[in-house]
């Protein structure tokens, strides 16, 4: 039996990418035994718009990708401050994102796996797909989808102190219920 709960989060330097990895700092930070393992994947076309591209999409960039994660990561559990050490691992991978996301995974025996969602709609689903539903079909653990909080905050209702009075015991109500729609043969009733 495991004594960590390993958590992959799903990062792509994106806004919903930085909520899933808030989400999961905060997990990691009330619980001492989550191991974060940190996944950004590039795909070989398309390279993260804040790291620059000098020879392709290659392990030396997929390594710059690693040392950014690994900052993007310091920089959340500063913020967090966790009362215990957080251990974690960052994984930089060249492929498509949702079969790289679920290979690591299986790799890790991941517990749950953190992501945003970029909420594409209408015909750009449609061509592109949606990163975070294919996960969340394909997966083998749970699966939490990540948004930001697109309403303002509540406010809540004044806590008012109730004068001490006196408790008399009420007995629990006892209920019942019978489906009636479905008659049963008589007990006189012979067999065929």
């Amino acid at each position: 039996m495991s004594t960590h709960n390993a958590v992959v989060v799903a990062y792509d330097f994106s806004h919903t990418g930085h909520a899933a990895l808030r989400r999961a700092v905060t997990l990691a930070a009330a619980a001492p035994n989550h191991v974060l393992h940190v996944v950004c994947v590039v795909s070989a076309h398309a390279p993260i718009p804040s790291i620059p591209v000098y020879d392709g999409v290659d392990y030396v960039y997929a390594a710059r990708v690693q040392e950014a994660l690994t900052t993007a990561v310091h920089d959340e559990l500063v913020l967090a401050a966790p009362a215990h050490r957080v251990d974690f691992f960052v994984h930089a991978r060249i492929g498509k994102p949702a079969e790289e996301i679920l290979w690591l995974a299986r790799e890790v025996g991941a517990d749950l796996i953190v992501m945003g969602s970029h909420s594409l709609h209408g015909l750009e689903r449609l061509v592109l797909g949606s990163v975070s539903e294919s996960v969340v079909r394909n997966a083998s653990c749970s699966v939490e989808v990540v948004r930001s909080k697109s309403y303002g905050d509540v406010e809540l209702i004044p806590v008012v102190e109730v004068p001490e009075h006196d408790h008399t015991y009420l007995p629990p109500h006892r209920y019942e219920y019978a489906d009636t729609r479905v008659q049963m043969r008589p007990a006189d009733w012979p067999l065929y």
